[in-house]
């Protein structure tokens, strides 16, 4: 069921489909935004975990822009802004505790979103540790500097990655780890290799796998 956040931002909200439930989520999608991929992903999660769901549009205003010019614009969304629709949409849910997961530049943004104290534990689905070079200079900031203003907060975090990733090098994968975060590698997996069948970069089995790790990270587990 679409729905407004406080700021005007459009948010899906999902719930299971019988019984009460027994958790929240937030989900920060792709560069691509709020679509029926992450409609469908919340009424799963939901129906599956018995979890209440919220997806957030990270483009608000902005849902026309096409690839191109989406992967420009991140350097000036306000990510202030962002992490304050992902802790509304978390609020929205009436249900406790609240994780947040998200997938490449919502992966990014999801481990970000430890650091606000908000959530009980974030996946961040290849998301970025430090920022591309076009994306720098904005008002977005490295992972690892959010996370490090916020002691304790990278282990609340899940990092899940493929080893052949250019947006998550071994240095940057390594210094996340090292700052307290969990690590999920997968070799030879490429960039958004879980989220969307659709990708040539899919791998079923290791999306599997990763989901099932997921929801071990989200269950309490401290090593998934």
């Amino acid at each position: 069921m679409r729905d407004t956040l406080p700021s005007g931002t459009a948010v899906e909200i999902a719930r299971p489909s019988s019984g009460m439930a027994t958790r929240g989520l937030v989900i920060a999608p792709d560069i691509m935004g709020l679509r029926p991929l992450f409609d469908a992903m919340a009424q799963r999660l939901a129906d599956e975990h018995g979890w209440a769901v919220a997806a957030v549009e990270p483009f608000a205003g902005q849902e026309s822009l096409p690839l191109d010019q989406r992967m420009t614009a991140v350097r000036d969304l306000d990510e202030q802004q962002a992490m304050v629709d992902l802790v509304a949409a978390a609020d929205m849910l009436g249900v406790e505790p609240v994780g947040v997961i998200g997938f490449c530049m919502g992966g990014m943004y999801a481990m970000k979103a430890a650091a606000t104290g908000r959530f009980d534990r974030a996946v961040g689905f290849y998301g970025m540790i430090r920022l591309p070079d076009a994306w720098s200079g904005g008002s977005q900031q490295h992972t690892l500097d959010v996370l490090a203003a916020a002691p304790g907060s990278a282990a609340k975090v899940l990092a899940v990655i493929g080893t052949a990733d250019p947006y998550t090098p071994p240095t940057d994968v390594a210094a996340l780890e090292a700052a307290g975060a969990t690590i999920a590698r997968y070799e030879g997996a490429e960039h958004g290799f879980v989220h969307d069948p659709d990708r040539p970069a899919h791998r079923a089995d290791d999306a599997a796998d990763a989901w099932r790790r997921t929801a071990a990270w989200l269950g309490g587990a401290s090593e998934p």
